[in-house]
């Protein structure tokens, strides 16, 4: 590592995401501040402990934490502040929570909203190099304001050349469609940062949200129109390239249930089938044999109809299965329809969300094509997310693959935990093609 590389301050660290990618870029990440407590232990595990090093990350509120804190780690080449401010308040599911709750909760009145006022504190405070910021697209529409031209703009007040994009994890590498928007910024008079150049394309004419946008964005000053892919790069890794040598977890409906500990390992099924699997065993340096994180949740009730579900399906299919099964087994039993025992049974065999609200609460994963986003609600339950072979939920690992969490990164928290750390995470290997820009304009 050259000695002009600044050395990276990560806040808001989750369990390491964002972190990880600039590791992998060749930044030293030396210190970063995270408020839960869990994800500090994942992210210390693999960032700091696997290299028999103290941690650099403290837990702590930054709202109560003064940025002098870091100054003693970094010297003369300076640092690079990374981060991404939680994103409850700008997106479309934490917002229609939080308007819900009445209008002393509305989105535009959460403190959260409002963070990045303090990663710009730190960014000042330390006299950064360089600046990285991510959060949901979503952030352009917080209220009447636009929160990456507002700190654009305070970056250029400072002397920065700032301009922010969105970025979809599928074109680096990522196997699932999840665009995510990043605030780029470094002090005038050195080569710029550019554009983080994509390595893989659609092959399936899919269009993401945000992809639709980009003409509505090119009226903001400081937004820049991403690179398109080249047209002999590599198509987008799909849910089979990501999943087809991990673990047989629970083959068919009738198999045995078995809460397996997330430090258990399981060996591979198979040997690596493509790059990315060769990659997700091998990010370290050295091949993996075995994998830890093969636990999934218990969804007894459900398991039969994950079963029938055809890759692609809905919980509209998932509701017509449901009824299929519970309509045969209540004439089995010669149950009279409105009777106790009836109703009695339809309650343990039907789900019972609203059919119409909730049309795409299930889905059942197409390993044809790369996932839609992994998100944090899968801490509660992975119904989003069901696997396309096996009648189950994802497992963690799985969730981390779709991810792109190398094998080798541990999750030592419980299932939920590990879960809510993976959704709520920046893919490593859209953290790469970031950081891999950034480092750029510092060689």
């Amino acid at each position: 590592m050259s000695n002009s590389i600044p050395k990276v301050i990560d806040l808001f660290s989750g369990c390491g995401g964002l972190a990880l990618g600039f590791e992998k870029a060749g930044f030293e990440i030396v210190g970063g501040i995270e408020l839960i407590p869990e994800a500090i232990g994942t992210l210390s595990s693999n960032l700091d402990w696997r290299y028999g090093r103290e941690t650099g990350h403290i837990c702590a509120d930054i709202t109560c934490t003064d940025a002098a804190v870091f100054k003693d780690r970094i010297g003369a080449e300076g640092c690079v502040v990374i981060g991404g401010p939680p994103c409850q308040a700008y997106s479309r599911a934490g917002k229609a929570k939080l308007n819900s709750l009445g209008d002393d909760r509305l989105n535009t009145k959460d403190a959260r909203g409002y963070l990045f006022q303090d990663f710009l504190r730190f960014v000042f405070d330390l006299d950064a190099k360089a600046v990285v910021m991510e959060n949901v697209p979503e952030a352009t529409r917080f209220g009447d304001m636009n929160i990456p031209e507002i700190v654009c703009g305070e970056l250029e007040k400072k002397g920065y050349e700032a301009w922010w994009t969105v970025l979809c994890a599928a074109d680096y590498g990522v196997p699932q469609i999840r665009e995510r928007l990043f605030i780029f910024g470094k002090k005038k008079g050195g080569k710029a940062i550019s554009l983080p150049k994509p390595s893989h394309r659609d092959i399936y004419g899919y269009i993401p949200q945000y992809g639709r946008q980009i003409g509505s964005f090119t009226q903001f000053k400081h937004f820049r129109t991403p690179i398109a892919p080249k047209n002999d790069a590599t198509p987008w890794i799909t849910v089979g390239e990501a999943f087809s040598d991990l673990p047989v977890l629970f083959p068919d409906e009738k198999s045995k249930y078995v809460n397996n500990p997330l430090n258990v390992e399981f060996t591979y099924r198979s040997a690596p089938q493509n790059e990315y699997q060769q990659l997700m065993r091998n990010w370290y340096g050295f091949e993996m044999f075995s994998v830890t994180g093969n636990t999934f949740r218990k969804n007894v009730r459900d398991f039969p109809i994950f079963a029938r579900m055809r890759q692609g399906d809905l919980f509209t299919d998932a509701s017509r299965i449901a009824d299929e099964l519970f309509y045969q087994r209540a004439h089995e039993l010669g149950l009279s329809s409105g009777s106790p025992e009836y109703e009695s049974l339809k309650r343990k065999m039907v789900p019972i969300y609203d059919r119409e609200n909730f049309a795409e609460k299930w889905r059942k994963l197409d390993e044809n094509r790369p996932s839609h986003t992994v998100v944090a609600h899968l801490s509660v339950d992975t119904y989003s997310h069901i696997h396309p072979w096996e009648p189950r939920g994802i497992s963690v690992r799985e969730a981390a693959r779709l991810q792109s969490f190398p094998d080798d990164f541990s999750f030592n928290c419980s299932m939920g935990d590990a879960f809510k750390q993976i959704g709520n995470a920046v893919p490593p290997l859209l953290a790469y093609g970031v950081a891999s820009a950034v480092y750029e304009s510092f060689k």
